[in-house]
């Protein structure tokens, strides 16, 4: 380290700990472009939060909060002009994607790390390029099925289904009852693609082989998934479907349109905390009647579980760095995430494998008790390859969700298929 950076790096420390605002920071604002949230009390959280880290920074602190799926367009039209937010939330591996925009902090994220009991492997894989940490890792947002066990129970099902096929077996009933499954397969950010990659993983399925570098996606594996999606599409879903995003599927299954989905834990959260608002067809409580269980198994058996990667990045144009370094330490710190963590109530789970044994996971309903240790083994997009800005492309351009879309729409699975090895090798061998 050169003497200067020792020297600014020490004097901030020391100004930290005696409780004064470095002094670089003076008058100094910092802007924070993040998702708004699913769990509606987090982002009143971080709100609340602001005039505190204000305080302690001795800089203006501002989140502005907006849809998820402008994040991306923001963070282009960011990059592209040279200015905006001087820290932006990253979803999945973008860090990859936009790598020459972001600063590296890994002077930030390693401490971190190795204070909580070391990062969840999604995150080396989704913020970590060429060794360095392009985004401090914040949290993972853990997927299951929820739905509704009374539903399940009328109609003899006791126990959750465990694969596609019993899976299936339910949905054809209850869709026959006028309680189809909701499944998101439009353009959004979370829920189509975190089920239509997890589909694809369950069935044998790989986008790249595990160079990374060849298309793989034309597959026995990957035709039977197409197959079999067409059939359990008409079978057992809401065919409207293919326009929701990922508010569409929470809005059904509170309106008791839906007997189940692929979500994270936010259906049971809203619903509990909003008991005279979500009510089932009784006027009773309807978050007493929502469970959870894992994605069901495909032919190959299950699937690691898939979590959305939440993590924050420092933008290269910022002109506030040394002070949106301190920020970032201040926010992802025990003290102040987890208040925040709390707040999530498990919809949200920790970077660092530390947020497993917290308290709250003692008080939780058993309803949310699965996402505890959902990132645990979590894959990321690229399988079986890794990661890259190429995989996050993929994503972005929505492929593997639309080779699915197509199919339930009428194309052939063969021709879906083909279609999608088309648009991948674009991207992956263009």
């Amino acid at each position: 380290m050169k003497r200067r950076t020792f020297l600014k790096t020490a004097g901030v420390a020391g100004i930290l700990a005696a409780g004064r605002a470095p002094a670089f920071a003076q008058g100094t604002k910092l802007h924070i472009v993040r998702w708004v949230d699913f769990i509606p009390e987090a982002d009143v959280e971080l709100k609340r939060q602001a005039p505190e880290a204000s305080k302690a920074l001795g800089a203006e602190v501002t989140f502005e909060f907006i849809n998820a799926n402008d994040l991306q367009p923001r963070i282009t039209a960011a990059i592209q002009s040279g200015s905006g937010a001087d820290i932006i939330q990253m979803l999945w591996n973008w860090p990859q994607l936009y790598a020459n925009a972001l600063v590296d902090v890994s002077d930030v994220a390693e401490p971190i790390g190795q204070a909580q009991g070391g990062y969840y492997d999604v995150f080396n894989a989704s913020a970590k390029v060429g060794g360095k940490w392009l985004a401090v890792p914040h949290g993972c947002g853990g997927n299951a099925v929820a739905y509704r066990r009374s539903w399940f129970n009328e109609i003899g099902v006791k126990e959750f289904p465990k694969t596609w096929d019993e899976y299936r077996e339910v949905g054809k009933k209850l869709k026959a009852k006028g309680k189809p499954v909701g499944q998101a397969l439009g353009h959004s950010f979370g829920d189509p693609p975190v089920f239509a990659y997890a589909f694809l993983w369950d069935f044998g399925g790989a986008e790249v082989d595990a160079s990374g570098k060849k298309v793989a996606i034309n597959s026995k594996g990957t035709l039977e998934s197409v197959k079999f999606l067409q059939a359990f599409w008409k079978d057992a879903c809401d065919e409207g479907g293919l326009a929701w995003d990922d508010t569409n599927n929470n809005r059904a299954f509170h309106a008791g349109e839906i007997c189940s989905t692929n979500n994270g834990a936010s259906i049971y959260i809203f619903a509990k905390r909003n008991p005279e608002k979500i009510k089932d067809e009784r006027g009773e409580p309807m978050w007493r009647d929502i469970q959870h269980f894992a994605i069901p198994a495909g032919p190959n058996g299950p699937t690691p579980l898939y979590v959305t990667a939440f993590s924050h990045a420092l933008m290269k144009y910022s002109k506030n760095q040394p002070a949106a370094r301190e920020f970032l330490k201040w926010l992802h710190s025990k003290e102040q995430f987890g208040k925040w963590f709390e707040v999530e109530n498990g919809y949200s789970v920790g970077a660092t494998t530390f947020w497993e044994s917290h308290p709250m996971w003692e008080k939780v309903d058993d309803a949310l008790k699965p996402f505890r240790l959902a990132p645990r083994g979590s894959r990321m997009f690229g399988y079986a390859g890794a990661p890259g800005a190429k995989a996050a492309e993929v994503y972005s351009k929505y492929i593997i969700t639309d080779m699915y879309a197509k199919a339930v729409q009428g194309m052939s699975p063969e021709d879906a298929v083909k279609w999608a090895e088309g648009e991948l090798k674009k991207v992956y061998e263009g």
